[in-house]
């Protein structure tokens, strides 16, 4: 099992450890309502760096990314950042990343930890166009500093506007007394704040003084509750390997300006339209949904499963994710979730579950 270069300071402060995605991470510190609740009113900092990180640069940099991304990456300028995914050839998706343009013919592509191996060999097997890659996931560091406060209490530690970072944009600047860290604002919270890329022997320096500055520590079940309430998809839970992007509502990062990886069958299957689709619902009656519970009809009849479910510490009620068939799938819509032998009743809602 990989530790992360905070592995210690984690244990140190007590928290909860367990294996996730090959690596040794703190799921908790003092509770996760007590932690989900602080990056929802005033602000925290998870250690996320077990997420890869691979660099593709060169003057063909972007015919690779255009070839095996979903996303239109040509749209980005310099200080940009684009949600996408690397659709496979079956009609599912490999993996969703994030794409930063750090400078003309450089990128960088952040994936998802337990998909780090597949990502790169997925990417590395496509790239017939000559393009530079570097896989910095093991020299990496990343934190995520969340919630409404997050700004104010951090701006003394850098010379940059923080408030003045949009959404999906990012500076390569100052922070905490390191020089040349990335400070993007691509949060998966729901509750503003930002991220700080850095090398690994520059970290602890970092999380030092992003505490000290009155970020508390968040484990990364608090990061799960936090991403449901936005319904942010979780890969392994939400999306993989056979689920159709289509289904999983990210038409909206699937652009067909250009050709890629199964880019025709993707547009045939937008043009014919889905059967199935993620919706969002919220429990009608007490209870709490969780991932492989079946969804039933008024009849008990099985017309789908929760991919992701969990009590709400906002809503104070169940919520999750699952897919069902389209006729399921309108807002207002009556199902069930079986939990043990009762079919509790839950409504399909709109996202986000949690409005702040």
């Amino acid at each position: 099992m990989k530790n992360t270069a905070l592995t210690s300071t984690h244990e140190a402060l007590g928290a909860k450890m367990v294996p996730f995605a090959g690596f040794n991470m703190p799921v908790q510190y003092d509770g996760v309502n007590i932690e989900h609740e602080t990056v929802r009113k005033s602000v925290g900092v998870f250690d996320v760096s077990h997420m890869g990180e691979f660099l593709i640069e060169g003057p063909h940099a972007l015919d690779l990314i255009q070839k095996v991304c979903s996303n239109d990456a040509s749209k980005l300028t310099v200080g940009k950042a684009q949600y996408s995914y690397l659709p496979n050839e079956d009609g599912g998706i490999v993996d969703d990343l994030i794409i930063y343009k750090l400078k003309e013919d450089q990128y960088l592509l952040v994936v998802n930890a337990s998909n780090i191996e597949k990502d790169w060999n997925w990417i590395k097997d496509r790239n017939d166009v000559g393009a530079t890659m570097r896989d910095l996931s093991e020299d990496y560091s990343l934190l995520a500093i969340q919630g409404p406060k997050a700004v104010e209490s951090m701006q003394d530690l850098s010379s940059h506007d923080l408030a003045a970072i949009k959404f999906y944009n990012f500076v390569v600047g100052d922070f905490a007394g390191i020089e040349n860290v990335i400070i993007s604002a691509t949060g998966y919270t729901g509750s503003g704040g930002f991220e700080i890329y850095c090398k690994n022997d520059e970290v602890k320096q970092i999380w030092d003084k992003v505490v000290e500055a009155g970020a508390k520590p968040i484990g990364l079940a608090a990061r799960d509750t936090l991403r449901l309430e936005m319904g942010y998809c979780l890969y392994g839970n939400d999306i993989d390997d056979t689920t159709s992007p289509f289904e999983a509502g990210l038409g909206w990062v699937t652009k067909f300006t250009k050709k890629f990886t199964n880019s025709e069958a993707l547009e045939d299957e937008k043009r014919r339209g889905v059967e199935r689709k993620l919706i969002a619902f919220e429990l009608d009656e007490r209870g709490i949904p969780r991932q492989g519970y079946d969804i039933v009809d008024g009849q008990g009849k099985k017309i789908g499963e929760v991919t992701s479910g969990t009590m709400s510490p906002m809503l104070g009620k169940g919520i999750g994710l699952g897919y069902v068939p389209v006729v399921f799938s309108d807002v207002d819509s009556k199902i069930h979730i079986q939990i043990r032998k009762k079919a509790v009743p839950a409504t399909v809602v709109k996202l986000p579950f949690y409005k702040g």
